[in-house]
């Protein structure tokens, strides 16, 4: 009898230890911060473009912008969701509401009054090529000549406006609305010359395994950014700078850019170009 009843007590007090232990660890895990807030999404308009933005081989948004944006929202309460689009539309989308910014080696030099900026986040080249046996070796040579552009960028800007007066007028200008016309335009001989960012046409010789010569000068140096409608009041335009800010200074933003570029300290000099 006196056996039965230790044996009875000893398992009371097993099942109390056991129920205070449940006790302490649900306490505890109350007490725990909760998984931190889900992020906000962010729908920016883009278009494909490598190596600013592409899709990887598994179908995913890939490129510098998408490391860049990925980054800077997340540290301000958001995540990007890229949607392709039609460029030459992107305005219209923005005003609608369909789409919460545009991003994409998008230039803002000379249009900081268009939009409301995040950035600059990168210097950029828009720069002139043509084919490598071509006669054309500078500006001077353009004169009269054909020359391929993306439609509603800078390059087709400056050509048809002559806003960089080293420029002469030249023959016409052919804009496409998808960018990955331009070097094929050039190669069969449609074109004269295209003009656009330097890192695009660089990209596309390396993805292409094709060769074209880019001229020595610079049509234009720009800083990349996103830009927001000018009604758009929620401040996030000034919190992602502040982001685009801190990446610079912590060496995040060098750290991206080595991925792309063996040397990425001239796309760093933002100084270069900010307003």
């Amino acid at each position: 009898m006196h056996m039965r009843n230790w044996k009875l007590i000893a398992l009371i007090a097993m099942l109390a230890l056991a129920v205070c232990m449940l006790a302490a660890c649900a306490s505890s895990s109350s007490n725990e911060p909760s998984s931190s807030p889900e992020l906000q999404t962010l729908v920016i308009g883009t278009d494909p473009y490598p190596p600013f933005a592409s899709d990887d081989a598994e179908g995913n948004p890939s490129g510098i912008d998408v490391d860049i944006l990925t980054e800077a929202l997340g540290r301000i309460g958001y995540k990007p969701k890229f949607k392709y689009i039609a460029w030459e539309k992107k305005n219209e989308l923005l005003a609608t509401g369909e789409l919460d910014c545009i991003a994409g080696s998008f230039s803002m030099t000379g249009r900081e009054s268009d939009y409301r900026w995040a950035g600059p986040y990168m210097k950029s080249r828009q720069v002139v090529a043509v084919e490598p046996s071509s006669p054309i070796a500078s500006f001077a040579d353009l004169e009269g000549k054909s020359v391929a552009v993306q439609s509603t960028t800078k390059p087709e800007g400056i050509l048809l406006n002559r806003t960089n007066p080293e420029v002469p007028e030249v023959g016409s200008v052919l804009s496409f609305s998808d960018r990955s016309y331009l070097v094929p335009a050039l190669l069969k001989g449609y074109v004269d010359a295209i003009a656009a960012h330097e890192t695009s046409i660089l990209q596309y010789e390396q993805d292409y395994g094709v060769d074209v010569r880019i001229l020595n000068d610079s049509l234009l140096d720009v800083g990349l950014g996103c830009a927001f409608d000018l009604n758009d009041d929620r401040g996030i335009d000034v919190a992602l700078s502040g982001a685009f800010h801190d990446m610079i200074e912590d060496g995040t933003m060098r750290q991206i850019l080595s991925k792309y570029f063996d040397d990425p300290s001239p796309y760093l000099r933002v100084g270069d170009v900010r307003g």
